[in-house]
């Protein structure tokens, strides 16, 4: 375990490169168990999520090689064995990620309840039923066993919830059943989207990408591939507020026109200036920039909300309720996917913040509020990067305890905040 020490009122400027999206490259990486050729993903990200996907590819007997220096992985899973590591199923959310590949390919998958952050209740229940109804025969206990030893066979699914996730999980479990499934209510985020594009380019056959209604057409066999994973807008949005609360003039590389129209909303809201160059994927935030809410009509409090993609992420929000602590005005946040996603912002009013608490998923902002440095601890990878972000606005010094959660999603962090002119260093416990 480590800690960050961070020493506030350092502008964040320069220029940042947007790393490769987490959410994308964990489904990838699962997805090359579905063929026993190599497949090659470049732009992954060095988190340490990404690290154990890639111990539980090698335990399974896939063969891994990681180029860090290029970001590049190639995997090649011409044997493999159907029953995943406990210990590694439990350090990540995305482990679940393999039932679906391992069944199309293997007839059989055995894996463990996986971790992850605890932000509220994490349903399996969507991937479950879903894969039901591709033939699969599920017993969950302390294991999940997964059996479809004749194949797996089209279906007509609508999704209970528009989980990412699960819609992964069933786009990969299709790919390879027989017959067509068509997929509603599914998922469309920018990650889904690269994985429907490496599994077409596998030689699959999916159409409908961006839509919320899929429809797979199963093959019998998918070759390897070489992709590229997209940028993590996340992480984009992320240096855009530490940038913005500090007044440093930033530029942030490899940024996707599509993922910005969706990411940039709430930032106009707080009266964020940018320029974006389309041509190059470059966005520049200008410095010490003035920040304002803009009320609804009739001078109503605004409301921000997340939700299924084009909504507003709900990875972003703690990131969010950060910057609406440095704008004039108010605002009400609703979280409405995760009811533990809001309980961290205790540490930001320890902080100094004008904030109100209403119930799990509604908080009250009112800003701009002087923060001053405190003793906290990272309860998961947003919330984590939201109060070290707060740090690098405070005055004073701040303590992060559990700073090993923010690794998780976050490529060197201290090493980037350092370039960029932040007062950071990490100590370990």
């Amino acid at each position: 375990m480590s800690k960050f020490i961070i020493r506030g009122r350092k502008p964040i400027g320069g220029v940042h490169r947007t790393p490769g999206n987490k959410n994308a490259a964990l489904p990838m990486l699962a997805a090359a168990l579905l063929t026993p050729e190599p497949v090659t993903l470049r732009n992954v990200p060095l988190i340490s999520d990404v690290r154990t996907m890639l111990d539980l590819l090698a335990d399974m007997g896939a063969e891994v090689k990681h180029n860090r220096d290029k970001h590049e992985v190639t995997i090649h899973a011409r044997k493999i064995r159907t029953h995943l590591n406990r210990h590694l199923c439990g350090k990540v959310r995305s482990s679940i990620l393999f039932a679906g590949p391992l069944l199309a390919r293997c007839g059989a998958a055995k894996l463990y309840p996986p971790g992850g952050d605890v932000i509220g209740r994490r349903r399996v229940d969507t991937h479950l039923d879903g894969l039901r109804e591709l033939g699969a025969a599920i017993t969950a206990a302390s294991a999940y066993t997964f059996k479809a030893p004749e194949g797996l066979k089209g279906a007509s699914i609508l999704l209970d919830e528009a989980s990412v996730t699960a819609t992964e999980n069933i786009i990969m479990a299709a790919a390879l059943a027989q017959g067509t499934t068509v997929l509603y209510n599914s998922a469309c985020e920018p990650h889904v989207q690269n994985l429907c594009a490496m599994i077409n380019a596998m030689g699959g056959n999916i159409s409908g990408i961006g839509t919320n209604r899929l429809t797979i057409e199963g093959v019998k066999e998918l070759h390897g591939t070489e992709q590229r994973i997209g940028p993590d807008y996340i992480d984009a949005g992320s240096y855009m507020v530490a940038a913005l609360i500090t007044g440093g003039d930033l530029t942030i590389e490899d940024v996707e026109a599509d993922d910005l129209s969706v990411m940039i909303k709430p930032f106009k809201r707080f009266g964020a200036k940018y320029h974006y160059d389309a041509a190059a994927k470059t966005l520049r935030l200008p410095p010490r920039q003035k920040l304002i809410t803009e009320y609804d009509f009739g001078d109503a409090i605004p409301k921000m909300e997340d939700g299924p993609w084009p909504m507003l992420p709900s990875d972003l929000m703690s990131v969010l309720i950060v910057l609406a602590t440095q704008a004039r005005g108010t605002t009400l946040f609703f979280e409405k996917m995760f009811e533990s996603r809001m309980y961290f912002v205790d540490y930001l009013i320890g902080m100094g913040a004008r904030l109100v608490p209403c119930d799990p998923h509604r908080i009250v902002v009112t800003g701009p509020t002087a923060l001053h440095g405190s003793r906290v601890a990272s309860p998961d990878i947003r919330a984590g990067m939201a109060l070290l972000i707060a740090a690098l606005g405070a005055k004073g010094e701040t303590e992060i305890l559990n700073a090993d959660s923010i690794d998780r999603g976050y490529e060197s962090v201290e090493h980037e905040l350092r370039r960029l002119g932040a007062n950071i260093e990490r100590v370990s416990d």
